[in-house]
């Protein structure tokens, strides 16, 4: 089974969550990318891969260049103060582990399905996944 959301529909509930405006695009089967208007800088970008799955753990990398990891590094500092932020484990390097089934909204989900992968086209995010019998 498939679950697909647009771009603009990721995008649109980000904006209303957080109040930012983060253009989404396509950057390979397994790569999304994301772009970012700093003050002063113009927009920057930034390339999400996910790695693997690991039950309902997603390993992602980021890239973007040294500036970039660096302005990615700090933000993710300040992310692990905020409520929500024990789902994300930063890892070695520029690697992530996205941990959903530690989301009391996520975890039954995680109970009757199977996450299978996580991949991108033109113009989605397409969730694979399966039933548990």
């Amino acid at each position: 089974m498939q679950f697909n959301l647009t771009y603009s529909e990721v995008g649109q509930f980000i904006q209303e969550k957080t109040g930012k405006e983060l253009p989404l695009a396509y950057g390979g089967p397994h790569t999304l990318r994301v772009a970012y208007k700093v003050p002063l800088m113009g927009s920057v970008g930034l390339d999400i891969n996910v790695d693997r799955i690991n039950g309902s753990d997603i390993f992602l990398s980021y890239g973007g260049g040294a500036g970039i990891e660096f302005m990615v590094r700090t933000a993710l500092g300040q992310f692990k103060k905020q409520q929500g932020a024990d789902l994300l484990d930063i890892l070695d390097g520029n690697r992530l582990m996205l941990a959903l089934g530690k989301s009391p909204q996520l975890a039954p989900v995680f109970d009757r399905i199977t996450l299978k992968d996580v991949h991108f086209d033109e113009h989605s995010v397409m969730i694979d996944f399966v039933p548990k019998l």
